[in-house]
């Protein structure tokens, strides 16, 4: 999302969460038609459903040649929360067959985009999309979020603290169903809690570096993921 001054940021947002609310809540059209296209994996392809916001969107504009030629599919719809995330789970991962699901999610239910959230409803959704995924024999990968001092459409939320806290929800509950836990924010965080200034221009979406440093740890666990299988 790029930087505007506030009331015209603020103005933007108020169109989009209408507009979203009014028709198509969670985005089910987004990728309706690119899934229609895709078809059912062989026997020897394993699909990697990468599922999430705008930092999972981004990654494949930022970085297209990290998605080419692998049997990885970028679902990220910028601005969404669990909520939206969870509805469209099914049509979105789930009916594409994959082996695995990369999660990363939760920063814009902390930044409120869809409403008030709790630490527990965002980490409720969570959990009711792990289930999902585990019951359709699909790995999954839980992301933390990543390191946010403040959000540029809705400055002054002071999401550091509750970042951390998600974070530390989201792994415990990895350990405790021996799921994998990828941690993106250890390797992007600055002193205060917030992203590396080299690692985004804007404190919450990555840049070039900072998808660079993403990448190689979440290849670590979908080659976790995939040997389990």
């Amino acid at each position: 999302m790029k930087i505007y001054t506030r009331p015209l940021s603020v103005f933007l947002f108020c169109i989009l969460t209408s507009t979203s609310q009014g028709q198509d809540w969670p985005n089910l059209k987004r990728y309706q038609n690119l899934n229609a296209q895709l078809d059912a994996p062989k026997p020897t392809e394993h699909r990697i459903v990468f599922m999430g916001n705008s930092i999972t969107e981004g990654w494949g504009k930022k970085r297209p040649e990290f998605f080419a030629n692998k049997d990885y599919i970028n679902r990220g719809i910028g601005g969404q929360t669990t909520p939206q995330m969870l509805l469209r789970f099914r049509q979105d991962v789930v009916n594409l067959n994959p082996s695995v699901v990369v999660l990363l999610a939760g920063t814009n239910d902390i930044a409120q985009n869809t409403g008030p959230s709790t630490i527990e409803m965002i980490m409720d959704n969570i959990k009711s999309m792990t289930e999902i995924a585990v019951a359709n024999n699909i790995e999954i990968i839980l992301c933390s979020v990543l390191p946010a001092s403040d959000f540029p459409w809705r400055p002054g939320l002071e999401p550091a603290q509750k970042v951390v806290e998600l974070n530390g929800l989201i792994e415990k509950f990895a350990h405790e169903r021996d799921l994998i836990y990828v941690d993106y924010f250890t390797a992007m965080v600055n002193a205060s809690n917030g992203l590396r200034a080299e690692l985004g221009d804007d404190g919450i979406h990555p840049n070039k570096e900072g998808y660079l440093i993403m990448e190689p740890l979440i290849e670590e666990g979908i080659r976790k993921a995939l040997e389990s299988k």
